[in-house]
């Protein structure tokens, strides 16, 4: 008999949790005006806000935290990260920054100005954040796939070779970059495969553009790789991630999701030109080019994580709690995007709530109801997130209304991933007595979902 699937590693230490009433939760979320990044932590059960930062440390990161230099400048954490770049990704140049929106906003202050327009794959909100405050545009050339969450496509992070060839051919010299986010979070978690990344890389030396990678979530995109890609089968997650690297001139990545620390990030490029012009926004905006707003000791942990991060073992037992969790959705019948992603189970609200009209914020709808129902907190990758358009002001409604589930590392036990599956049943069996959406209050005027406010349709 086959021995069954068990975790990679084993628990140290223990944090509780408290489970709260129905009525409990239905005061708070009213009070947070129906808004769940307005609730406090200890107002949530299961969370599932983010994967971000929200992860739990290995005995040998808790160790280099031990061991951080916090010198101003030249601190040995550097060089350890340093290091660990070089060799894990491949990049002789890099800036720390104390996360990957930073990580952002100091890239961005170089390559883009007014009137710009930036390809990629579904791009993120800060992303779409950081090139719309540019007064510059996003286009997305992911593969029409992608926005069929029935279809089950094993790479629906793909750049789609027609759709940017058309835009790189007609606006070329309004393009400074292709991004390509690796996994695509707002496609719901989904891999973008090698052989896409060198289809990218051929067209970007074809029209003198430079490439460069989200990297957020950039190890779990080699697993898939190396799961689903012909060819890759024998290779080492390293070496998987070392050939999507050579596609890439340059690379932002927020450090809380693959390196597994709780704050972090860095910019990490190929030219010392690059790193020159990027060092004047380092210091502008984060702190000096050795520590660009990161401690010494979360430096250290990031090293490590990097190496950890990067190891079958640890990517196979991450995954497949997420995709643990998605099976069970998937045996309740409920409607969720097809294969399941990475870091997270996105729900399907359009089909979920299909009597909801749009203009009623489906999938924030289905996340206030999940948090009444079980006290678990998901979060909206819909229209909320989309954003008014910069030009008309008018709501921008994307082909996909998703309630992402995103599933911190090392945190929660299958159990957990139990009581998230059997909530949404709940709500999925009562579902057409949900008959009012929301409708916004107040809202800020760039990635309004932070910190809009609701009220009941």
């Amino acid at each position: 008999m086959e021995l069954p699937f068990a975790e990679s590693y084993k628990i140290k230490m223990v944090e509780p949790i408290r489970k709260s009433t129905r009525q409990e939760r239905e005061k708070w979320i009213k009070e947070a005006n129906y808004n769940l990044f307005g609730l406090k932590s200890d107002q949530v059960f299961i969370d599932l806000l983010t994967d971000s930062g929200t992860g739990a440390m290995s005995d040998r990161q808790w160790s280099e935290i031990m061991l951080g230099d916090e010198s101003y400048a030249g601190a040995s954490s550097y060089f350890k990260m340093k290091d660990a770049i070089r060799e894990v990704l491949g990049f002789e140049y890099f800036l720390p920054t104390h996360q990957g929106r930073a990580a952002e906003n100091v890239l961005f202050s170089v390559l883009i100005k007014e009137g710009d327009i930036i390809p990629g794959n579904s791009h993120f909100d800060t992303t779409k954040g950081h090139i719309e405050f540019r007064k510059a545009t996003a286009v997305d050339c992911t593969i029409d796939e992608a926005f069929d969450t029935t279809l089950s496509h094993p790479f629906k992070g793909n750049v789609d070779p027609i759709k940017l060839e058309n835009i790189l051919r007609s606006s070329g010299d309004k393009i400074p970059f292709i991004i390509v986010t690796v996994t695509c979070n707002s496609s719901g978690g989904q891999p973008v495969s090698v052989e896409n990344l060198k289809m990218v890389r051929h067209l970007a030396d074809k029209y003198g553009k430079m490439v460069v990678f989200d990297s957020a979530r950039f190890s779990e995109n080699a697993y898939f790789i190396k799961l689903r890609e012909k060819g890759y089968q024998d290779k080492t997650i390293r070496e998987i991630v070392r050939e999507m690297f050579d596609c890439a001139d340059v690379m932002t990545m927020s450090a809380k999701k693959d390196a597994i620390v709780n704050m972090g990030g860095f910019i990490a490029m190929r030219t010392k030109e690059l790193h020159s012009k990027a060092s004047v926004y380092n210091i502008m905006f984060e702190g000096y080019i050795t520590y660009g707003g990161m401690s010494g000791r979360d430096m250290n942990a990031l090293a490590q994580g990097l190496y950890e991060g990067t190891e079958y073992d640890y990517l196979e037992t991450r995954i497949r709690q997420v995709e643990y969790l998605g099976m069970r959705l998937m045996d309740f019948g409920i409607p969720l995007q097809q294969p399941i992603g990475g870091h997270a189970v996105f729900i399907d609200a359009k089909r979920f709530l299909p009597h909801l009209p749009k203009e009623e914020f489906q999938a924030q709808t289905l996340a206030v109801e999940l948090y009444v129902e079980a006290g678990v907190r998901g979060v909206e990758i819909g229209a909320l997130l989309a954003d008014r358009d910069p030009v008309t002001r008018e709501n921008r409604y994307p082909a996909l209304e998703l309630m992402r589930l995103a599933i911190p590392r090392r945190v929660y036990t299958n159990n957990h991933m139990d009581v998230v599956a059997v909530a949404l049943k709940n709500i999925y069996d009562r579902r057409d007595t949900i008959r009012k959406g929301l409708k916004i209050l107040t809202e800020a005027p760039i990635m309004r979902h932070f910190t809009a406010t609701f009220d009941l349709a």
